[in-house]
């Protein structure tokens, strides 16, 4: 008996590949060290970004694939993730279409992400570490010398870092793991305020807050910096969704149902 991710694997493999709504031009892959499927899902979010794929176009495997220079079993499993997070939705047969990140499910995991985050770092501000405190600050000039030369990449990874690093801190596992789970779901739905709401020395400035009162032990100042910083975050994706989708929805209608 096949399990449900074999089925949908061999239902893929069924897909009349060459079925799509309209041409994509995109760039052949070049020589990659890691897993192509990782390089998939960027050229995947790239094209989103720039414009060449489109919300509710339909696109085939067979089309994508080709463009990107490799072979389907690649792009099928980056497209199975993509799915996984909403990004993307088959149709039997006749390929996918590209989903925009709804404003209530970004605010649904910033929701979350308050519950866990704002209890770690009020324990990472009383554990009065040396270790921590060396570390943190390490992490903070990684950051902000990413953000000096526009690294949103490099950004974006340390800045995963120094929020794990405050979990860890708070030695609790399930709400590291699940925090990073839901850091790359926001990541794979390409929900992102850096150079589109604010840049990345803008990001750097609201962890700063964070660091100082974790070294000086401040639990409360901790936790109301964390607050300030999740919850900006937050609210800035909520409204790019919002004016993605042209809603007459509000910020604050859709965060106060939520969160």
């Amino acid at each position: 008996m096949l399990h449900a991710p074999s089925m949908l694997r061999t239902a893929l493999c069924c897909y009349s590949d060459r079925v799509a709504d309209e041409a994509l031009e995109l760039e052949p892959l070049t020589p990659f060290a890691g897993r192509r499927m990782e390089q998939a899902i960027a050229a995947v979010r790239a094209a989103i970004d720039d414009g060449r794929m489109k919300p509710g176009v339909k696109y085939s495997v067979y089309q994508l694939a080709e463009g990107l220079g490799i072979s389907r079993t690649p792009v099928r499993d980056a497209l199975l993730r993509l799915e996984e997070v909403g990004l993307i939705k088959f149709e039997a047969r006749q390929g996918f279409r590209i989903l925009l990140p709804q404003p209530k499910e970004i605010a649904e995991i910033f929701a979350v992400r308050l519950a866990l985050e704002l209890p770690a770092v009020r324990k990472a501000a009383t554990a009065s570490d040396p270790t921590l405190s060396d570390a943190l600050l390490r992490q903070q000039r990684l950051m902000r010398d990413a953000a000096a030369v526009g690294d949103e990449h490099q950004f974006a990874h340390h800045d995963l870092g120094l929020h794990d690093m405050i979990l860890d801190a708070a030695d609790n596992s399930r709400a590291r793991a699940i925090v990073k789970t839901l850091r790359e779901t926001t990541r794979l739905l390409g929900a992102n305020t850096a150079d589109k709401t604010r840049t990345l020395t803008d990001i750097d400035d609201e962890h700063a807050p964070v660091i100082d009162a974790i070294i000086a032990g401040d639990s409360d100042e901790a936790e109301a910096a964390m607050r300030r910083h999740l919850e900006n975050t937050g609210r800035l994706l909520v409204a790019q969704a919002l004016r993605t989708e042209a809603s007459d929805r509000s910020v604050d209608e859709i965060w106060s149902a939520v969160v």
